[in-house]
């Protein structure tokens, strides 16, 4: 394979999630340690997978990387990050200010909005403070899927102007002199981002229309905040060994047609390619085998013997039609074709006579190109956060502006400019969109883990919100989790490919919503080359490493499998 070039001290690894990010800044970092570095690579995806594919638990800190000496990992963890976020601006008045105070401080910074100031924060000390990182010739941000990432990278000019243009003393963020003491750090993050002798950001996509797409938007988006020095890497390049299979020929036509119609802008790009690799990339060997590995190097292996596999898609739309009503939401890590499952469903439904709207969470989906068709009955929407947080302004103004001096309504219209207001904006919005399953079918196509997550903890904040903003609650907010877990009215789907990293991820995501009282209704492994009747050696191979993870999940709960089609 061949390495994105490695020409500045830090490098970012972002784009659509699945496409491989964590697995080519790990083996990117892997081969500069073989050539005599030190390499930190830091994870800043609330999802991170980065210690399972390094094969070593990690911290906040950097952490050696067994059996790969000058390897050093960190995952900054938005939770531990806010806690001491929190700690950091409430503590120096704990005995000077009364516990109720303390208390209201404490509750100002509960809620969704510090945990991402507070991963910001930690971001920004590691890419704005060289003495941070000072043992290190190299810095890989293996960074969160397209979203999530973009919010990230534009939060060092939102918090700059924020804090320059505030005059008031405190905000949702907290006391503001807490925050002024960090604009030179913010300063220098802006900077280095931009700074094309600095830092180099690859654009990972698979070769596929819709990830090549994304890319593309995030090659604008980075542009427009002045970074500049990018570059492509397409990861998984499939080429049939032999032409024959219709899996392989489709696979194989799919990937060339796609790059044949790449968009202007990322062609233009300096280009990396690692080939289609039959094997998982979860450890340090097989890191180290996909710096070594060509495309087709795969030995003979005897046919598999295919058991029982469990049933496809149908099956299950046809027990969720039968309740005539509710929410469906597809979860589960970024890639895993939530959005095509949950278009499936909705497409489904609707053809069976129901009415049905198909919407979606996430900032970097495409349900609009999932349907591709009009479909009588269904309905697509998209949560637009621009508008929503234009609509939530206007409605806090009206109600809570109503008798304030223009001192006042100047303070109120500055805390309505924060980033934070973004979260809570959308997530009302998410609450009306549940609140339509009341009479028809809503399918949901969410956020990538770590953000999802995020937004149903807004749900136990948001009476927090309704104080300061004046506003009433309204029922859908006020029966959003409730609905949320009741499994007659909720169908909840973890979506998830038959590998490790994504079975892992979405164990830990089942973990997480059974705290808050969500049990899923079953399971999807997507994308299945087992199933798919490919006989060709590559795609065969990776079918044959495909068991051991449907069988675990399949023997664990209800389990549908959604075979790759030609």
């Amino acid at each position: 394979m061949t390495l994105p070039t490695v020409g500045t001290r830090t490098l970012f690894f972002t784009g659509k999630g699945g496409v491989g990010k964590t697995s080519l800044s790990c083996a990117t970092g892997l081969a500069l340690v073989h050539s005599g570095k030190r390499v930190l690579i830091v994870s800043t995806d609330p999802a991170s997978n980065l210690d399972e594919v390094l094969g070593t638990p990690l911290t906040g800190a950097p952490t050696p990387i067994a059996d790969a000496p000058g390897l050093y990992a960190l995952n900054i963890d938005p939770e531990v990050a806010a806690r001491d976020y929190r700690e950091r601006v409430v503590g120096p008045y704990r005995g000077v200010l009364p516990a109720a105070a303390i208390a209201s401080m404490e509750e100002q910074f509960s809620g969704a909005c510090t945990v991402e100031i507070a991963a910001f924060d930690a971001f920004a000390k590691l890419l704005g403070d060289p003495s941070a990182t000072i043992g290190f010739d190299h810095i890989i941000f293996d960074t969160a899927p397209t979203g999530h990432t973009l919010r990230l990278l534009t939060l060092p000019s939102a918090w700059t102007d924020f804090i320059a243009s505030s005059t008031g003393g405190a905000s949702c963020l907290g006391p503001l002199a807490g925050l002024e003491k960090q604009k030179a750090l913010y300063a220098a993050t802006v900077t280095r981002l931009s700074d094309p002798a600095a830092t180099t950001v690859i654009l990972v996509s698979r070769a596929e229309r819709s990830s090549l797409r994304e890319a593309e938007r995030t090659r604008g988006e980075l542009v427009e905040l002045g970074v500049t020095n990018l570059r492509l890497a397409l990861n998984g390049m499939f080429t049939a060994i032999a032409p024959g299979d219709a899996v392989a020929d489709a696979l194989t036509a799919r990937g060339r047609d796609a790059v044949a119609a790449m968009p202007v802008g990322l062609a233009r790009l300096p280009r990396t390619e690692t080939p289609f690799l039959p094997r998982g990339t979860v450890g340090l060997e097989a890191l180290r085998d996909m710096v070594r590995s060509k495309a087709g190097d795969v030995p003979a292996a005897s046919p598999v013997k295919l058991g029982a596999l469990p049933p496809d898609l149908e099956s299950l739309v046809a027990d969720i039609a039968k309740v005539g009503r509710g929410v469906i939401m597809t979860m589960g890590k970024g890639g895993v074709g939530k959005t095509t499952v949950a278009a499936s469903i909705a497409m489904s439904l609707a053809r069976r006579g129901h009415r049905v709207t198909l919407s979606t969470t996430d900032p970097a989906a495409h349900v609009v190109d999932a349907v591709g068709e009009d479909v009588p009955g269904l309905t697509v929407t998209r949560i637009d956060p621009e508008q929503e947080i234009a609509n939530y302004r206007t409605e806090v103004l009206a109600k809570a502006g109503v008798g304030l001096d223009a001192a006042g309504r100047a303070m109120l219209e500055e805390d309505l400019r924060s980033p934070c207001t973004e979260e809570i904006a959308v997530f009302r919005a998410f609450a009306d969109t549940v609140d339509e399953g009341r009479d028809q079918f809503v399918v949901l196509d969410t956020a990538p883990t770590g953000h999802t997550i995020l937004l149903l903890d807004a749900a136990e904040a948001y009476h927090r919100e309704v104080l300061r903003s004046e506003l009433d609650m309204p029922d859908a907010v006020r029966n959003l989790l409730p609905r949320l877990r009741d499994p007659v009215f909720t169908k909840t789907i973890i979506v998830t490919l038959a590998e490790a990293t994504p079975v892992h991820e979405a164990e830990r995501l089942q973990h997480d919503l059974a705290r808050a009282g969500i049990s899923p209704f079953a399971w999807v492994i997507n994308q299945s080359l087992l199933a798919s009747g490919t006989r060709d050696p590559q795609l065969a191979e990776r079918g044959r490493y495909e068991i051991p993870f449907i069988d675990r999940v399949a023997s664990a709960c209800r389990t549908v499998l959604i075979a790759w089609k030609a």
